[in-house]
């Protein structure tokens, strides 16, 4: 199957589980819910659906793998672009949650995005063994929490008011965090789904999430809104230092390719098994949204 089929096919199947899952969500929040959780690349949910496969995990717990990042995802950039955060308009070509209804709705869908993983997580529907699942749960709360992705946003903001620009150093410990912590699970959740050694993929993970946040810090200084679907240039407006602002074009392109090609060169021991996670790491690199 063509990469283009792989994510198709990924989209699709993770939407309609995430529909059903939303289902008994009513009221405003509810509507607000599944207004985050519609459309996007799907890049975290696909991992999990292709790291389980890899990993000889039934697809059906590797869904439900797939619905739990993309919730957890979602909620995130419910909060990012509340007004107290980054204070966007526009996600993926649509209105964000806090403008199409209102702050307070905005934070409560977020809220409830993020509890709602944890749920379908720990249900039995996951996996027959409790332990495991237990083991998911705590494994993303500790990429999602004040360890992971919220330690990133949290640099993140500190790095806007910061006296001095952050290093190269300082930027790739941040993004490790913000970005590539929500990469990371997923990977690691498929292995451990299908009762697999998770530190390849892990390791695959690592360099992909840092070459995901280099071409996203390009995308900011070359690409247009109505393909990205988000505003554009707001890094350089705040001032703030990034991958491109340190490297310039040509050397974050560089160090991009760099990481690419050691994600790749991860998933060595799986040879051509492996080919559906090396072509999305090729995505990544390629990627124009």
């Amino acid at each position: 199957m063509s990469l283009d089929a792989t994510l198709a096919a990924g989209r699709t199947d993770i939407q309609t589980v995430l529909d059903d899952l939303l289902a008994p969500f009513d009221g405003p929040v509810g509507d607000a819910m599944r207004h985050a959780t519609q459309g996007g690349k799907r890049l975290r949910g696909v991992l999990a659906l292709e790291c389980a496969a890899l990993s000889g995990a039934p697809r059906d717990g590797a869904l439900r793998l797939a619905a739990a990042i993309e919730a957890v995802h979602a909620y995130s950039l419910i909060h990012d672009d509340l007004p107290c955060m980054d204070d966007d308009d526009l996600r993926r070509g649509r209105p964000t949650v806090h403008r199409q209804w209102d702050e307070a709705t905005a934070v409560l869908a977020g809220d409830a995005l993020q509890t709602a993983a944890f749920e379908w997580l720990a249900d039995p529907a996951t996996d027959p063994d409790g332990a495991l699942r237990a083991d998911l749960v705590l494994t993303l709360a500790r990429a999602a929490g004040a360890r992971g992705m919220v330690r990133g946003q949290s640099l993140d903001i500190a790095a806007e008011s910061a006296a001095t620009p952050l290093t190269l150093e300082r930027i790739t410990e941040l993004q490790r965090l913000k970005t590539g912590c929500l990469l990371e699970w997923p990977c690691r959740a498929g292995a451990m789904l299908g009762r697999a050694e998770p530190a390849p993929l892990v390791a695959y993970a690592g360099h992909l999430g840092l070459a995901f946040q280099i071409v996203d810090d390009l995308l900011d200084v070359e690409g247009s809104a109505a393909t990205l679907g988000k505003a554009v240039g707001k890094d350089a407006g705040a001032g703030k230092a990034t991958f491109v602002s340190i490297l310039g074009v040509a050397g974050a392109r560089a160090q991009a390719a760099d990481l690419i090609a050691a994600a790749r060169t991860a998933l060595s021991p799986f040879g051509g098994r492996a080919a559906g996670l090396d072509a999305l790491a090729c995505y990544v690199l390629d990627r124009d949204r």
